[in-house]
């Protein structure tokens, strides 16, 4: 639920000159107008799962880069990618053929090159079937950072992320409000607690999360002994 200050799912991942854009959901293109990188950078795009508001902004992506003069965009993602782009450009028929659009899907347990980067995927835990995702600098380099993508909070994915410095988790509703498909604070904590991860960033935060930021912490730093963040917009990490 996008808010004032907070768009729907989206993070981008550089490294030296390359890009990678994760998730599109609604608000996302105007927020890469605002990096260093833009839009324009923006040649791959690799999705978690089709849910709207991870993949909302795909095609305003698509007519911005072709109105910029870009011509390809490369869209990954987990099994029914293809089908949800070509039922998109069917509605928005004007669009196709303006970029070289190449789509491509994976699943779980395959490690791959994406925009140069090695990814590995997982199965997640969610009302659709989707994919968590490793990242390293290169195919040949040790991952660095997972993104959990919509999950709920499992011993299988802390075990999927560790080695990996960061990981950004869903971590949707605090400790009042249990719902299926994303986990509560105390959930992540519990799932993470015999992780060696360092930093622990919370992400897909709904409105009910306003106000309780830090306790979420705390309940996330009660089982998990790493450092513990809450994502926000804009916000950019280092990893060494």
């Amino acid at each position: 639920m996008p808010t004032g200050d907070r768009a729907q799912t989206g993070l981008l991942v550089t490294h030296d000159d390359r890009t990678l854009l994760v998730d599109c959901g609604s608000g996302v293109l105007h927020r890469l107008a605002s990096t260093d990188a833009g839009y324009e950078a923006v040649g791959t795009v690799l999705l978690t799962h089709l849910h709207l508001d991870h993949v909302a902004d795909l095609l305003p992506l698509l007519k911005a880069r072709w109105l910029a003069g870009e011509e390809q965009l490369e869209v990954v993602g987990p099994l029914g990618t293809k089908e949800l782009l070509d039922e998109l450009l069917s509605v928005h028929d004007y669009l196709d053929g303006r970029v070289d659009l190449q789509v491509r899907e994976i699943v779980a347990d395959e490690t791959v090159a994406v925009a140069g980067f090695g990814v590995e995927s997982h199965e997640i835990e969610h009302s659709m079937d989707g994919l968590a995702y490793r990242f390293a600098a290169d195919p040949e380099a040790d991952a660095s950072f997972v993104f959990s993508g919509d999950t709920e909070a499992f011993g299988g994915m802390a075990r999927f992320a560790e080695g990996c410095r960061v990981v950004a988790h869903d971590c949707s509703f605090p400790d009042s409000v249990d719902v299926d498909g994303h986990p509560t604070a105390s959930q992540l904590g519990e799932a993470f607690a015999d992780s060696s991860v360092d930093h622990l960033y919370l992400t897909h935060l709904y409105p009910h999360t306003e106000g309780t930021h830090e306790q979420m912490c705390a309940s996330v730093s009660a089982h998990f002994d790493g450092e513990v963040h809450v994502a926000r917009d804009g916000l950019r990490i280092e990893i060494s």
